[in-house]
């Protein structure tokens, strides 16, 4: 079922004139759109970075911003418009709030989850190809915590607007050159390469062979052919002649054959650093799991929908155990490879990934890991004991914490990426961390939140990639710096 969205009039008056019917502003479910292509990711020989290989060209981008900021929306609504214009073939996803507060902003079709009584349900993690995100690095964690429940997370292409930006790899005035690299990263032949040529050829013939419905509107208006039409058409052809909007057929080159100049090539696909997850579980006393909800107003709840709180959950960042608000120090027993390593006291423990080393561990004492380094770190904060160190642990170590009986605390809380769960964790529960494995079979990258980075186009490759960590760590933490100077 289609539902127009409700578009505030003066809004309509200030904003620019558009030509397009205003059926064509709406906001429908993702339930229509197709499911999600999953890339590959293959090895190269000169660098660690990870080359991606879309099979077919993407078809569903998930467009997520920072909030409160006019100068981000301003940037998503140029962005979008971009994408549409030139990719016609991609379909625009946004959250719910965000797809509401802008639809006026776009002359065609947007998608956001839950929209639709009617529609069958559909999880993000079914549909979305890609994401992007404008905004800082908390944008980053929650475009992460939309897909905490799942071990394949989209290629996620971050535009640097926030605060510190340290994970941030584009500045938002590439954003055509980044996006076109993403994009075209696998076509194997540039445009009017024989390849593109038959595969416009062959839509267009398809177009032609197709029996045309008599009333256009009726069969085109909704985005449903007739039934004449749909026995000619698979839902693959019409996924590949229709545009997005769903308005009129088209018969121009689509998908990678509707980009002008030159394609990347496999040996130069866009370059991904995958970045590792912890893999959490919640347990009571008894050993039985406890469901990973979170607060209900929080970034992540939508990850955590009610039918998929009995599994584990993937932290980008870190796992935070604090004392909160209670005065007294937390008492955790801390095993290590299911042997007990030590009792700490302190005012609370951090398990991070090399990506969060440079957050909450960093100003608790951690150390600073590379994000390529397989590893994860255990950082106590302010804790009694001058003695007590961090660790860097391997990544596939299994870590518990337990609430001591020793504590005289009742309860501390326990937060996941910065989101704090409605229930702390009491006396005798659990947390149980592990790092993901993001090797599987057959030399198959799965896992880990694979983070488009520079180095798509030759000149330096990965080198630059891995120059941006460098740089952030020089520009933005400040690293070594001396006194005294400006």
């Amino acid at each position: 079922m289609i539902r127009p969205c409700r578009c505030v009039t003066q809004k309509l008056l200030r904003g620019r004139a558009f030509s397009a019917s205003a059926s064509n502003r709406e906001i429908r479910d993702i339930g229509e759109l197709q499911n999600r292509i999953h890339p590959t990711y293959s090895e190269t020989s000169r660098h660690d970075l990870l080359c991606l290989q879309w099979p077919s060209p993407p078809r569903n981008i998930l467009l997520v911003r920072k909030e409160e900021a006019p100068d981000v929306n301003a940037a998503l609504v140029e962005f979008a418009n971009h994408i549409h214009a030139t990719y016609p073939s991609l379909s625009l996803i946004f959250e719910p709030h965000v797809a509401k507060e802008l639809c006026n902003a776009f002359d065609f079709p947007i998608f956001t989850t839950g929209h639709s009584q009617h529609a069958p349900k559909s999880a993000l993690q079914d549909k979305v190809d890609l994401t992007s995100t404008l905004g800082g690095d908390g944008t980053i964690l929650h475009a992460s915590s939309l897909f905490a429940k799942v071990d394949r997370v989209p290629p996620i292409l971050s535009f640097s607007m926030g605060t510190l930006g340290f994970l941030g790899e584009w500045k938002f005035n590439e954003h055509k050159r980044a996006f076109r690299e993403l994009y075209m990263s696998g076509a194997s032949a540039g445009y009017g390469s024989s390849l593109l040529q038959a595969e416009a050829q062959e839509t267009e013939s398809k177009m032609t062979k197709a029996p045309q419905p008599q009333n256009m509107s009726s069969a085109w208006g909704l985005g449903v052919p007739d039934k004449a039409t749909s026995a000619a058409l698979s839902e693959t052809e019409r996924a590949t002649s229709m545009s997005p909007d769903r308005a009129m057929p088209s018969s121009r080159p689509t998908g990678w054959s509707s980009i002008r100049g030159k394609s990347m090539g496999q040996s130069r696909g866009s370059r991904v650093l995958l970045r590792n997850r912890l893999k959490v579980g919640l347990f009571a006393p008894d050993g039985s799991r406890i469901p990973s909800s979170v607060s209900e107003t929080s970034s992540a709840s939508s990850a955590l929908a009610a039918g998929e709180q009995q599994s584990d959950v993937y932290a980008m960042n870190e796992v935070l155990l604090h004392r909160g608000r209670t005065p007294h120090l937390s008492i955790i027993d801390i095993f290590v490879g299911g042997r007990f390593l030590t009792e700490a006291v302190a005012d609370g423990m951090i398990i991070s990934t090399p990506t969060g080393s440079t957050a909450y561990s960093l100003s608790s004492g951690g150390s600073i890991v590379h994000p390529l380094v397989s590893s994860l770190l255990l950082t106590p904060i302010c804790p009694r004991s001058l003695s007590f160190r961090p660790l860097v642990l391997p990544a596939n170590t299994p870590i518990t914490l337990r609430l001591s009986k020793k504590n005289r605390g009742r309860e501390i809380e326990v937060s996941i990426d910065g989101v704090r769960r409605d229930q702390g964790l009491s006396v005798g529960m659990e947390v149980r961390v592990v790092g993901e494995d993001i090797k599987a079979r057959n030399n198959e990258w799965i896992g880990g939140v694979p983070s488009v980075v520079r180095g798509a186009n030759g000149g330096g490759g990965g080198e630059e990639g891995n120059d941006h960590w460098v740089g952030g760590l020089n520009g933005l933490l400040k690293f070594n710096y001396p006194f005294g100077e400006g």
